[in-house]
């Protein structure tokens, strides 16, 4: 992969690649810093890496294993000092949203919260159940993506976003949402 074919990787796929770092770590800035050493590694390895390939699968493979190697550190930081899962790309989507709609701002605090809780509530989940879905939602993945990713059977992503779900729906329901 050249310099041109790598810039053009990380415009096309730096915004889910950060997206899931910043969710995987539950922190927006471990998982900056997580997202620059992924960078910073495939950047140093781009000329092994073979842009027909899927890339984007290898960089997240790269940044599930940076984050389990410094898993220690951002338990730490988050236990001393907790962080609001919301990073700045959602912040900037609400400004957009105040902007553009007409939405009370009762409305727009509930769904902030409702979002919140289920943020927090996901974060919550063990790795098993948490890393599928943070794949799925967040860095827009299939089964199969996900099952070639993380080395398991398609049917086990199912099976372990199927029971995240009743996990989430459980928690979520406990805490007073009905949806």
């Amino acid at each position: 992969m050249n310099n041109h074919e790598f810039e053009q990787f990380v415009h096309d796929n730096g915004k889910d690649i950060l997206r899931f770092c910043r969710m995987l770590c539950n922190d927006g800035e471990a998982g900056d810093e997580l997202y620059q050493d992924t960078m910073l590694k495939l950047l140093v390895k781009r000329q092994r890496l073979d842009s027909q390939q899927n890339v984007k699968n290898y960089a997240l493979s790269v940044s599930t294993l940076l984050w389990k190697n410094k898993k220690k550190k951002y338990a730490n930081r988050n236990r001393l000092v907790p962080i609001d899962s919301m990073d700045r790309m959602e912040l900037e989507e609400n400004l957009y949203m105040a902007d553009t709609s007409a939405a009370s701002p009762e409305s727009r605090i509930l769904r902030e919260n409702e979002k919140s809780a289920v943020q927090q509530t996901v974060a919550k989940l063990s790795e098993k159940y948490r890393i599928p879905i943070l794949l799925y939602y967040s860095a827009d993945m299939s089964i199969q993506e996900i099952a070639d990713f993380l080395q398991i059977p398609g049917g086990t992503v199912k099976s372990r976003m199927s029971k995240a779900k009743c996990l989430l729906k459980k928690e979520l329901e406990a805490l007073g949402y009905d949806r």
